[in-house]
């Protein structure tokens, strides 16, 4: 899988079901669209984090036009909101991906693993957690949320609280 320079990040240049295909080994996906790349060129933080995940896809047409114009096409526009259900449909049958999702607002988490795991047929999603605003500077709220994701059993975490706080959290705390 090779990947696409825009500015100063390297964009996997991959299809769905090949990103698919790879995450049954793990991985840490970000999607990237043209707000990430502009807060990447200033947000060390955030670019420190983005340059330890293992795959960064695009999540923008207008990213996906502009590997064009510059002469490296990328493949497809692989966004969060398309790469997740894709994700738990493509796994609903694999019994060891276990899903907790973090994110949204109070309710919101459950809701959405109450529908998934209607429409997957199993418990793809075996626990859910909005966190509260500011959870990410909040050292005991971040140690609950670790524990409450070591104590599910998920062998997979997505994660919905924005950027860049998701990927900066995520890689804070991936270990």
């Amino acid at each position: 899988m090779g990947q696409v320079k825009l500015l100063n990040v390297g964009l996997h240049n991959t299809t769905m079901l090949e990103l698919l295909d790879k995450l049954r080994f793990g991985g840490v996906v970000f999607t990237a669209n043209v707000d990430h790349l502009i807060k990447l060129q200033k947000d060390k933080d955030f670019y420190l984090a983005y340059q330890g995940s293992d795959y960064r896809v695009c999540d923008s047409q207008v990213v996906l036009y502009a590997s064009n114009f510059l002469g490296t096409p990328l493949v497809e526009k692989l966004s969060g909101s398309d790469l997740f259900p894709a994700f738990y449909t493509y796994y609903k049958h694999d019994k060891s991906v276990k899903i907790f999702l973090l994110g949204a607002a109070p309710g919101v988490a459950k809701q959405a693993q109450k529908e998934i795991n209607i429409k997957v047929g199993r418990d793809i999603v075996i626990d859910a957690y909005s966190p509260t605003f500011g959870f990410e500077r909040d050292e005991e709220e971040c140690q609950r949320i670790i524990d409450l994701i070591e104590r599910s059993g998920a062998t997979v975490l997505a994660i919905g609280v924005g950027a860049p706080k998701q990927e900066i959290w995520l890689t804070k705390y991936k270990g």
